[in-house]
């Protein structure tokens, strides 16, 4: 395996009593997309804005391509490309004149017109900032931390506030950044956008690391247990409730719960749950409006780590027990192959 192109050691930031960063440890690869994800408050960006030496740390050491960002921040300023979350432009500039100034800190810049390609920015060159749509203000956020002609990308909470539509097309975006040869760095809180992007990531918590891995090995990681959701007719759900609470007495590691409201159950068992749920129905001759399998997630994983469910919104009201640097959740693998 290469070298990492980033190395972050046992990082700690405190503002006054809080501990914000506390003990967070990472590698990142060169090429990959790497995720830092978890709910507002974690202390991801805080843990972003030191790694670029824009923060000074606590303790801890952070390397970008062997450069001690704390001692010497200037020496990755042509290494290390950065879209910070409050990042604004003056309403009056244009993409094209924003482009053009932030060349101008380079000795080295991209090519402002090739940015205005790979971003689907050609056609707004000449609008001015202040005109322009929540994505397209992300696009020229990218191609802002990608004009100095960086290795390593940092983008922070970039799809925040946009609609689905957009987010998804913003996805697409980073994916074609990626294909250019840039490593990135994700800042999200959102899990789908992790699920989708990261090749690995790490899941940060009241400022520590709770899990660490490709998402599917977190995911293939729970336990084998399967939920099944049965949704029945109106006049069905009684009967149906009941036929799923004599097949929990029969196997005592099926359990039925109601979800959303009455019309719907759901029956939490083994990885075979599927073939208890389906002969039962049909042997009661009874026809189901639809079956499903629930699918996991990383919000499952965050339940199973923190024993809590994901609220990404929600700040962090305690810090977690200290005692140990080391990671509650480890995947290293892809594809569920797991060590």
């Amino acid at each position: 395996m290469a070298d990492p192109i980033v190395e972050v050691r046992n990082l700690r930031k405190t503002y006054g009593p809080k501990v914000a960063v506390d003990d967070v440890s990472f590698a990142v690869q060169p090429g990959e997309i790497f995720g830092i994800l978890g709910p507002n408050g974690a202390g991801k960006t805080t843990t972003v804005e030191t790694l670029a030496g824009l923060r000074q740390a606590d303790g801890g050491t952070v390397r970008v391509r062997g450069i001690d960002t704390q001692r010497d921040p200037a020496a990755v300023k042509d290494i290390l490309g950065v879209q910070l979350q409050e990042a604004m432009l003056h309403d009056k500039i244009t993409v094209g004149e924003a482009l053009g100034l932030f060349a101008g800190f380079y000795s080295d810049p991209a090519d402002p017109g090739e940015l205005l390609d790979l971003l689907d920015l050609r056609e707004h060159a000449d609008r001015q900032f202040g005109k322009l749509s929540g994505g397209q203000k992300q696009r020229l956020s990218i191609a802002l931390a990608l004009v100095g002609n960086p290795e390593i990308a940092v983008l922070d909470e970039l799809t925040t506030g946009l609609d689905p539509q957009a987010r998804r097309a913003t996805w697409d975006l980073v994916e074609r950044v990626r294909a250019t040869g840039v490593t990135i760095l994700l800042v999200t809180h959102f899990m789908e956008e992790a699920e989708r992007l990261c090749d690995r990531l790490v899941v940060i918590d009241a400022g520590r690391v709770v899990a660490a891995g490709t998402p599917q090995g977190l995911i293939d990681g729970l336990d084998d247990g399967r939920t099944v959701v049965v949704r029945f007719a109106p006049d069905d759900v009684a009967r149906g409730r009941e036929l799923l609470a004599e097949l929990a007495a029969r196997d005592a590691e099926v359990a039925t719960a109601e979800a959303q409201g009455a019309t719907e159950v759901a029956v939490t068992g083994t990885r075979r749950v599927l073939f208890a749920v389906v002969p039962a129905l049909a042997a009661a001759d009874l026809v189901p409006d639809d079956v499903r399998t629930v699918t996991r997630s990383l919000e499952d994983v965050f339940l199973a780590v923190t024993g809590r469910t994901y609220q990404p919104d929600a700040q962090p009201d305690a810090q977690p027990d200290t005692s140990t640097g080391t990671p509650l959740v480890s995947a290293t693998t892809r594809e569920g192959d797991r060590s």
